[in-house]
């Protein structure tokens, strides 16, 4: 095995918090949100969106329950100007959303900056240079003092130009980004924020966003953690804040490391539909939310058509989502193993019958419809399905409820055909051989041409029948005397054919309802060979008289 380089590497410094209290925090309410798909998102793509993709996502945004949405860096691309340009000058954003536009600390940007949002009636002018120690030495060339120096004179080149804002009926609020602020040292980090509120004077009634993002994930969560709750302590002015994360996914741990952050002090999160973004992604909103509203919060964010978000997601991204994503992809709702299988179907039946609102089904922390999805694809057979989920597609799909151990031999039948194909199997093959197997039994020695039966007089319960019974192309006529017409049915087969077996089991249920409603019957067989075997027969029919016969004469060909 080849030796990894891990002389080249580092652990990352812990933060000195031993009276943390962020580990004894739940989150009982969902943090202010803000999107940055049309920024940060957009940037990140290798085809970025053109004006038609970009409303589209907006309005996306603002149909989900969005009030903060970065709508762009307008100094960057006359694309982005633009952009903010027609929404503003459009009407397009409602009375209750604001938008974001991100600008570098250099003038001439900032100027482009204020140029775009003129009109808009709301509007965050978002602030930000990179403080980290890394990119001071080898990007910037420039000391702390510097680098400090740099956020103070953007902090107060915004601040000059706010008026002409106001002037014109916008109502301006302030962001501020260390920019790499995982990579920056914490007593650094706060040493520039408190310099940039020192220029913008926020008060508790006009507070300023201070942001601090995880622009490389570059730790466990814990440790971002551990850092948001140092700087939500040692803020002068911490009523004056709102306190912001916008973390990436570089480790794979954005989702993890957000939670996390919000426990320890942040009031806002600034990330993506699904983590688009760029390098391994923004954090993911979609997640984020839902694991909110799994443990009974309201995310207030509307998730209830994930289709749709999906369908918007791809298209303005031109990225696919990938099959097992969190809660939205095609695959996450799905059971192929198959004590999976039996226990979702069991969870299935068991929330019908409840009388109780919570929702419990193993292997399924969301009720699939509860964000637009049915339950036509929860359960899905391949080689590595067992009976539970034949069982349960045979339920759902066709009424068809199979006593377990005709689950058990269907089953079997079932897994021939996964074992030969190494695929899939979908439901209407499953009904196709269910059909086969118990129904209409293709090549079978015996079919049922006619049956009649009538209650024997002075009795309420002997029945004297008479069938017509095809045997290998010949037509044989079975009469018999039972209790009741299945037992009749069954004396008659033994006498005329030399058959041994005898009833063991019967059931029926309704399979349908309204005038077309239809009886399926399960009869068990029992036939006394060395070892004893069940055999099972399925019969459907709009009588429930006829379903348990031909439910025996599906057994009686199976045996």
């Amino acid at each position: 095995m080849n030796h990894m380089p891990i002389e080249k590497y580092r652990a990352y410094s812990r933060v000195d918090l031993p009276d943390r209290t962020w580990p004894s925090k739940i989150i009982d309410k969902a943090p202010i949100w803000c999107s940055v798909d049309l920024r940060d998102g957009n940037q990140a793509l290798v085809d970025p969106m053109d004006s038609v993709r970009k409303h589209r996502m907006f309005k996306t945004l603002v149909e989900m329950g969005f009030k903060e949405i970065e709508v762009g860096f307008p100094s960057a691309s006359d694309t982005d100007f633009n952009f903010v340009r027609e929404i503003i000058e459009g009407g397009l954003i409602p009375d209750d959303v604001t938008i974001q536009v991100l600008t570098q600390a250099r003038e001439h940007l900032i100027e482009r900056t204020i140029e775009s949002l003129m009109g808009a009636r709301s509007a965050i002018v978002h602030l930000y240079n990179s403080t980290s120690e890394l990119q001071r030495r080898v990007v910037f060339n420039e000391d702390q003092a510097g680098v400090k120096k740099i956020a103070v004179e953007g902090a107060i080149m915004v601040k000059d130009r706010l008026a002409r804002l106001e002037e014109a009926g916008t109502k301006v609020r302030l962001q501020y980004s260390p920019e790499s602020f995982t990579g920056t040292e914490l007593e650094y980090a706060l040493e520039v924020c408190e310099a940039v509120m020192d220029v913008w004077q926020p008060t508790p009634a006009n507070p300023v966003i201070i942001n601090l993002p995880s622009t490389v994930e570059m730790s466990t969560p814990n440790i971002y953690a551990d850092q948001i709750e140092w700087m939500h302590r040692n803020f002068t002015r911490r009523d004056s804040i709102i306190l912001c994360v916008h973390p990436h996914n570089d480790r794979g741990t954005g989702i993890a490391a957000t939670e996390m952050a919000v426990m320890a002090g942040a009031d806002r999160v600034e990330g993506t539909l699904f983590g688009n973004g760029e390098r391994t992604g923004n954090v993911d909103l979609v997640t984020l939310g839902l694991n909110l509203f799994t443990q009974g919060v309201d995310p207030e964010l509307d998730f209830s058509n994930i289709n749709g978000l999906m369908e918007t997601a791809e298209y303005c991204n031109q990225l696919p989502i990938h099959p097992r994503h969190p809660y939205a992809g095609e695959l996450v709702h799905t059971a192929f193993s198959g004590s999976h299988q039996d226990a979702i179907n069991k969870g299935m039946q068991a929330i019908r019958k409840a009388n109780d609102p919570h929702w419990e089904v193993p292997y399924l922390p969301i009720d699939p419809q509860d964000i637009g999805r049915d339950y036509e694809a929860i359960i899905r057979v391949n080689s590595q399905s067992g009976k539970g989920g034949v069982a349960y597609l045979l339920e759902t799909d066709h009424a068809i409820k199979l006593p377990k151990p005709a689950q058990a031999q269907f089953s079997q039948a079932i897994q021939k055909i996964t074992d030969a194909t190494g695929k899939e199997i979908d439901s209407e093959t499953i009904w196709s051989t269910f059909d086969a197997e118990f129904i209409h039994q293709p090549g079978a020695p015996f079919s049922l041409v006619s049956f009649k039966s009538r209650s024997l007089e002075g009795s309420n319960e002997r029945e004297h029948i008479t069938a017509v019974v095809k045997h290998e192309g010949k037509d044989h006529v079975v009469e018999a005397e039972g209790n009741g017409p299945i037992s009749a049915f069954v004396n008659g087969l033994r006498h005329e054919f030399g058959l041994n077996f005898r009833l063991k089991d019967y059931t029926e249920h309704t399979r349908s309802v309204g005038s077309r409603a239809e009886a399926a019957a399960y009869i068990e067989l029992n036939v006394p060979d060395a070892n004893g075997r069940s055999v099972f027969g399925v019969g459907i029919d709009t009588s429930i008289t006829m379903a348990p016969i031909r439910a025996v004469m599906s057994a009686v060909n199976r045996i």
